[in-house]
C-alpha cells in the first residue's frame, strides 16, 4: 500500500454512523484496511471511530475530501479530522537541560521508527546544541526569564508558524507554558511529566516519592493545558522500587520510563491515534 488516508471521528452515538462511513468510502471507490471504534457507555453515549482507507484507487483527491465528507459529518454532528500518511506531521521538540527524551526521540527519528518531520529544537538553554546539530537539525537557544517569558514565547509562536509546525513535545523542557502558547495549539502540545499523574504532580517528585515511601513510580505523557500536569493522559507506565532506592536512583530507572512512554506518546499522535476527550483520551494502539 503506497498511503494510506486516516479518518478519525468523534460524535453523538446513533444505529448506521459506521455503516454511513463505509458507504461513502464504497461510493468513492475506496478500500477500507482498517477500522477502530469505541462507544463510550451511558449517560454520554459518544462515539470514536478511527479508519483507515487504502489511498490508490481513491476517486477523491485530498483537496476534495473535505467538501465531500462535509454533507455526512454535518448529519451524524461529528467532529472529524483526516490525515495522510505520507505526509508525516512536522513536529518540533522544546527541551531544557535534562537530555535523556532528547536524544531518545532523535535516534529513533534517524532510525525511521518515528514517521516524522522535526525542522527545528528549541531550548532555553544552549547545552544540548551539539547533540541536536549532529543530527542536521537547526538548534534555536531562547533564553527565558520571568521578566522575559511573553517576548521568549512570541519568539517561539513565530518559529513554529514559520515552520508550519504541527505539533509540539516537551522533552522534559522545564517552563510552565502560557496561556497564549497553549491555545495556539490545542491538544497538540505534548508534555513528559516524571510521575504516574496524578500522583506527585509538580515540581520534584522524584524527591516527594522517595519522601513518601512509594514502592512503584512512573512517567505520564499528556497533553499540556494551563492547569498544570492535568492534561489528558496519553501514556503511562511504571517500574518497582524499594526502600534501598535514593532520589538519585529513582531518577535514573525513571528516566528508562520517561524515554519509553514519551515516544509512545509520540508515535500514537503522529499516527492520528489519539482522540480527546474531554479530561480523557481514546487511544488507538
Amino acid at each position: 500500500m503506497s498511503h494510506s488516508i486516516r479518518l478519525l471521528i468523534a460524535c453523538p452515538d446513533h444505529k448506521g454512523i459506521t455503516a454511513a462511513i463505509s458507504s461513502f468510502v464504497e461510493a468513492h471507490e475506496g478500500n477500507i484496511v482498517r477500522i477502530d471504534q469505541y462507544l463510550k457507555p451511558p449517560p454520554s453515549r459518544r462515539f470514536f471511530l478511527r479508519m483507515e482507507i487504502e489511498g490508490e484507487g481513491f476517486s477523491l483527491g485530498r483537496e476534495e475530501l473535505a467538501d465531500a465528507f462535509a454533507p455526512l459529518a454535518r448529519e451524524h454532528d461529528m467532529d472529524w479530522r483526516s490525515s495522510y500518511s505520507d505526509e508525516p506531521k512536522r513536529m518540533v521538540i522544546m527541551v531544557s537541560h535534562y537530555d535523556h527524551c532528547l536524544t531518545d526521540l532523535l535516534w529513533r527519528w534517524d532510525t525511521g521508527e518515528l514517521d516524522v518531520r522535526i525542522p527545528l529544537v528549541i531550548s532555553n538553554h544552549p547545552d544540548l546544541a551539539p547533540r541536536v546539530e549532529a543530527y542536521s537539525i537547526p538548534f534555536h537557544h531562547l533564553p527565558v526569564t520571568p521578566e522575559t517569558k511573553v517576548e521568549q514565547e512570541s519568539k517561539v509562536l513565530e518559529l513554529l508558524a514559520d515552520h508550519n509546525v504541527d505539533f509540539v513535545v516537551l522533552a522534559r523542557y522545564m517552563q510552565i507554558l502560557t496561556p497564549r502558547l497553549l491555545e495556539a495549539y490545542p491538544d497538540r502540545i505534548i508534555n513528559i511529566h516524571h510521575s504516574f499523574l496524578p500522583a506527585f504532580a509538580g515540581a520534584s517528585p522524584y524527591q516527594r516519592a522517595y519522601e513518601r515511601g512509594v514502592k512503584v513510580i512512573g512517567a505520564t505523557a499528556h497533553y499540556a493545558t494551563e492547569e498544570l500536569d492535568a492534561g489528558p493522559i496519553i501514556d503511562q507506565d511504571v517500574v518497582r522500587v524499594s526502600h534501598w532506592d535514593e532520589p538519585d536512583d529513582m531518577a535514573r530507572v525513571g528516566q528508562e520510563v520517561e524515554r519509553r512512554v514519551l515516544a509512545r506518546a509520540v508515535r500514537r499522535h503522529s499516527e492520528d491515534r489519539v482522540l480527546v476527550d474531554g479530561t480523557r483520551t481514546i487511544v488507538f494502539v
